[in-house]
């Protein structure tokens, strides 16, 4: 059997930058396990596998780590959403069309449309909303990132939990020197897993006068050493920041950038609203370029 493939850039309108993404645009036929395995051998972040859909909507897509499969993650939503559309899977591409993928994690919308300088530009709303987690001290996860307890900031929160479809432990740094030093000691990282943790860290800084945050995530126990832009981390991130801000209610609006320290530099634009306390809408948006195209050749 033969697959076709492609491979984009997410987050980002210039190639070799970004975050890549594997997609198999029509994965029917495949296993599990013939899923997996091509996800481990691209060794991206995630790849992802479009399906008919089940349930009356767009298409489902399935994603894979290099490890596992997981429920929802946002730069591959945003990639798949962008490669169908260029390559015309949803039919000639002339203006702005919301499409809706079916995942584990629930029905994830997203609106696609052209930015004003002709680049496809698509916007993902969470499928869940916030869950806020456990804390950890400034101590340990200091240890875990090699840097000083002084490195963290706790005044907003402690290191804690939190996810819109995807678990993410957020730590506040200092400093952007703290932010570029940080390394994850595996097996200090091992234990707050046994612990009961998310053992993916997401760290970010509000210090740069360009961007409303610049971030770090790492997640090597699920085979990322480092994640060039996380889209369901820093929807996440941005729904938690929104939760703790003072007003009961507001919209908010987010300029983030990721994966500088990899040579993959990316630019997330996030939006949330927030009503009666109580934060109701997450989305994440970003642009992408189209790389390569590919077939799989499988017996």
């Amino acid at each position: 059997m033969h697959y076709q493939y492609f491979i984009c850039d997410v987050f980002t309108d210039q190639m070799f930058s970004g975050n890549p993404l594997a997609v198999v645009p029509d994965a029917q036929g495949l296993s599990d396990q013939q899923m997996q395995n091509i996800a481990r051998e691209f060794n991206f972040s995630e790849t992802t596998f479009v399906l008919p859909a089940k349930y009356g909507h767009t298409r489902q897509v399935r994603i894979f780590t290099p490890t596992r499969e997981i429920p929802f993650a946002g730069h591959p939503n945003i990639g798949t959403a962008f490669v169908l559309a260029e390559t015309e899977q949803f039919g000639r591409f002339d203006g702005p069309m919301e499409v809706v993928f079916e995942e584990i994690a629930g029905s994830v919308a997203i609106a696609i449309d052209r930015d004003d300088n002709g680049f496809i530009r698509c916007e993902l709303k969470a499928p869940d909303t916030l869950w806020i987690g456990q804390t950890v001290s400034a101590e340990v996860i200091a240890a875990i990132l090699n840097l000083s307890a002084t490195d963290i900031i706790t005044e907003t929160h402690e290191p804690q939990e939190a996810s819109v479809g995807l678990e993410f432990l957020f730590v506040e740094i200092a400093s952007l020197q703290a932010l570029q030093q940080a390394k994850i000691n595996v097996d200090r990282l091992s234990a707050l897993l046994r612990s009961g943790v998310s053992p993916d860290i997401h760290l970010y800084w509000r210090g740069s006068n360009d961007v409303d945050l610049r971030v770090r995530m790492f997640a090597p126990l699920d085979g990322v050493p480092e994640d060039a832009a996380t889209g369901s981390a820093n929807c996440a991130l941005i729904a938690l920041l929104s939760h703790y801000d003072n007003a009961s209610s507001n919209t908010y609006s987010w300029c983030i950038s990721q994966g500088i320290e990899m040579g993959r530099p990316s630019e997330l634009f996030g939006r949330t609203e927030k009503q009666g306390g109580s934060v109701t809408g997450v989305w994440i948006a970003g642009n992408c370029v189209l790389i390569s195209e590919g077939t799989l050749f499988l017996s």
